[in-house]
């Protein structure tokens, strides 16, 4: 990644309401989006493209219900490594980028850990499948320490725009 591309992109009002608007509601039509912000339609469009072409607007998702798709038991897992070389960081990254169980995995400092995951499970059964099935056995994992959330108390993925 290049300098310009990681650094800050000025918004104006408008800018800050369509992404405002977006995270709200992903799917409003262009129609709905202009008059949500006070545009006509194809200077809406020109500047949701033009926020897509900068990479501030990354895609769109449909944001699902876990509970009602049977997935009730979330948990962090703090994961500690042999070795800080980046060989082993690297193969601990790819193998768990391929888990659909872990929503999040942030290498962290300031911590016993290395690696913190947040995973999403049906059950007890399906946790103790994924540790002892798959993150204990990724070459180089050293140390595993699960908690388990008890209930969201602050849930969204909008950014504060």
């Amino acid at each position: 990644m290049s300098i310009e591309s990681s650094m800050p992109v000025v918004l104006d009002r408008t800018d800050r309401r369509i992404l405002e608007q977006l995270q709200r509601d992903g799917s409003l039509s262009n129609l709905e989006l202009a008059e949500r912000v006070g545009l006509s339609p194809s200077p809406c469009s020109r500047r949701v493209k033009a926020l897509q072409d900068s990479g501030i607007i990354e895609g769109y998702r449909a944001h699902l219900d876990a509970r009602k798709l049977g997935l009730t038991l979330l948990a962090m897992i703090h994961i500690s490594m042999d070795k800080h070389t980046p060989e082993r960081f690297a193969s601990f990254e790819k193998t768990v980028d391929a888990c659909p169980e872990v929503l999040e995995c942030y290498l962290i400092t300031g911590q016993a850990a290395d690696y913190m995951l947040k995973v999403i499970v049906r059950d007890m059964e399906d946790f103790q499948k994924l540790l002892l099935g798959t993150i204990t056995r990724i070459e180089g994992v050293s140390g595993v320490h699960s908690s388990f959330v008890m209930r969201r108390v602050v849930d969204r993925s909008a950014l504060p725009i």
